[in-house]
């Protein structure tokens, strides 16, 4: 469900985007295009990078370990 409402708020976020773009001059808008392309793209892969994250760039071992440690700590 969420990699769904992930999906649709990107494309969602994209055609609003486009849409309001379309009036314009388009020598002008390809900063904003770009930047935009480039904010979702990061976006999208931080949610999923945290999602799984032996698969991603992000890692939590070390956080991972001190929990261990502090529930081994508690018995």
């Amino acid at each position: 469900m969420i990699f769904t409402l992930l999906c649709a708020l990107a494309l969602a976020s994209s055609l609003l985007a486009g849409y309001s773009m379309a009036g314009g001059r388009p020598s002008s808008c390809w900063i904003h295009m770009l930047a935009f392309a480039v904010i979702m793209a990061v976006t999208v892969y931080v949610i999923l990078d945290l999602e799984y994250p032996p698969l991603g760039l992000i890692r939590v071992d070390t956080v991972d370990q001190v929990l261990v440690d502090l529930r081994d700590s508690m018995k």
